[in-house]
């Protein structure tokens, strides 16, 4: 039988070969992707190499000794600790990295403060999509931007290049993920100045704080750690419309504790108690009748506010605002911001309400209107309107007189005289009565004549028996007139004695019939008239001049006699 070589002694001769070629050539796969140190030999143009104690030197890239732009501060004899990448490479190399041994390193001990719920101290580097890039000592980190700070920041800028604490929220080492927060941080030393500024607050302190939002009644201001509410009365003496006008989101601010509720922990907080109170000894810095000049600020429908100082207001009521515009907005005779003169009225120190007069400062027309036209003056104007109850003609460019229907014609009725005008038709009229406090100007037209009338009136007397011709019959007596000028009227119940004649259908128009004045209406130019009275006072002057009650003479008789004695006189 032939010999033949086993395979095992073939084998066993293989593996001894492959055991001593490794040992020759230094391969050691164990030291792949393991952190060790090493000392710098010398040192290239691009690279540094290194001696770490194995049988081959490594090499690592100058770039890793130092940021972008900036030169490595290594020379040869520095001990470092590197990552070995590869044992060795096509050239017989080892290649190592400085970088991942300090990424390597960062892990394990942000591993240990995430086990332990440690802040770690990092430092924004970059902006990447949806927040910032963090260097955590070699480890790259992601910090979302709702992780930031507490409140949105806008410029993220003074961040930068910042060392600072972090939170470790996420990690995951096999993805080489680590999602950290500042705001965690930040949340909890709020928490403790909060907790520490609560337990010292006091009603009065005077605290620095941030404007953190602003609403349209104020603005809340981070106190470090708690917020306080800045009403918008608050922020200044002087008037606000809104808290933005004064103050703006990141503003630092000093503020004083006006109210403090600690079962709530609310904080009311003021700006214009720091500054000195401008309403302190008002009442001698503007007496009533003082003019001054203010800033109008603000518009109403009841009036205007006026700004005599920053922080002192007074308001001129719309009934002080003009003397001829009644009924009118405000803001049709200022506007804001406008710069007017006012008269101070009436100031009130504890109620810190100043009242002041728009038009006081201006000549009152009416009282001018009165100086320059007494009454009987003789004026001028266009028919402005016309009503129901007479004429109010334009005086001026403000002011109306006013003739009354009654005064418009001697002769017609005021509803006849008043369809001889027409609006806009310029009229002469004499100047009866000026009442500046209720500001009427009473005006006539008739007046600018003499009255036809005027020379019955004085001769005629309560008592007397005047001749009258019949003008108009009515249905409760008649018209009548003295002389062609003089207007009377006779009622039903004085037409006659007899009950049976007392019918004014009995006269005629034009019938001229004799009566006695019972009444004179001077200032209307009338007379009330009675026949039956006459025909009683006739009896009665019949029998005494004829008869007496002893005489036997019937009542017939002695007003025959009469009669024929009055016919024979006659």
């Amino acid at each position: 039988m032939a010999s033949a070589v086993t395979p095992t002694t073939d084998h066993f001769r293989g593996e001894d070969f492959a055991t001593l070629l490794d040992e020759t050539l230094g391969r050691d796969a164990g030291f792949d992707g393991s952190v060790v140190r090493g000392r710098i030999v010398r040192l290239t143009d691009e690279f540094a190499i290194v001696d770490v104690g194995l049988k081959s030197e490594g090499r690592v890239s100058l770039r890793e000794f130092a940021p972008p732009g900036v030169s490595p501060d290594v020379k040869p004899g520095d001990v470092v600790e590197l990552y070995v990448e590869r044992y060795e490479d096509r050239d017989g190399s080892i290649v190592l990295s400085r970088e991942k041994a300090r990424r390597e390193e960062a892990w394990t001990s942000l591993e240990k403060a995430f086990e332990a719920n440690q802040r770690v101290n990092g430092t924004i580097y970059g902006r990447v999509k949806g927040g910032f890039t963090v260097d955590l000592g070699g480890a790259m980190a992601f910090l979302p931007g709702s992780q930031v700070d507490i409140r949105p920041v806008r410029d993220v800028g003074p961040l930068m290049g910042v060392p600072q604490p972090f939170q470790i929220l996420k990690m995951d080492r096999a993805r080489g993920n680590i999602v950290v927060s500042r705001r965690a941080v930040l949340e909890e030393t709020r928490a403790e100045q909060r907790s520490e500024l609560i337990q010292g607050l006091t009603e009065g302190m005077i605290l620095d704080g941030v404007v953190k939002n602003i609403t349209d009644y104020g603005a809340f201001v981070d106190l470090g750690g708690v917020d306080g509410l800045l009403h918008v009365t608050d922020i200044a003496w002087k008037r606000i419309n809104h808290p933005s006008e004064a103050l703006q989101i990141g503003q630092p601010v000093r503020v004083q504790v006006i109210r403090f509720n600690s079962d709530t922990q609310r904080i009311s907080l003021g700006m214009k108690q720091l500054e000195a109170d401008p309403w302190e000894n008002v009442a001698l810095k503007y007496p009533p009748g003082a003019r001054y000049s203010g800033r109008v600020t603000n518009i109403t429908d009841y009036g205007a506010f006026v700004e005599l100082e920053p922080g002192v207001e007074g308001l001129v009521h719309v009934s002080e605002m003009s003397w001829t515009k009644k009924n009118v907005h405000p803001g049709k005779i200022v506007a804001t911001s406008q710069e007017v003169d006012v008269m101070v009225l009436d100031v009130d120190s504890t109620k810190r309400r100043i009242s002041l007069g728009l038009k006081q400062v201006q000549r009152n027309p009416w009282e001018q209107f009165a100086e320059e036209n007494k009454v009987g003056a003789v004026v001028e104007g266009e028919i402005r309107n016309i009503t129901e109850f007479g004429l109010f003609v334009g005086l001026s460019a403000d002011i109306d007189g006013m003739v009354h229907m009654s005064d418009l014609s001697w002769e017609e009725t005021g509803e006849e005289a008043m369809k001889n005008y027409e609006k806009g038709q310029v009229v002469k009229a004499k100047v009866l009565d000026v009442d500046v406090e209720k500001e009427r100007i009473s005006l006539g037209i008739k007046q600018l004549q003499e009255d036809p009338a005027a020379d019955v009136l004085i001769s005629v007397q309560k008592g007397a028996i005047v001749t009258c011709t019949v003008t108009a019959i009515q249905s409760n007596g008649i018209e009548v007139k003295v002389d062609d000028v003089l207007t009377g009227f006779i009622r039903r119940a004085e037409l006659a004695r007899d009950k049976a004649e007392q019918r004014p259908e009995r006269f005629a128009v034009g019938e001229r019939v004799d009566a006695k004045v019972v009444s004179v209406d001077r200032a209307a130019r009338k007379l009330a008239l009675t026949i039956k009275g006459r025909e009683v006072e006739e009896d009665k002057q019949a029998i005494s001049d004829y008869g007496s009650s002893d005489s036997g003479a019937s009542l017939g008789d002695i007003l025959g006699a009469a009669i024929r004695r009055r016919n024979t006189d006659a």
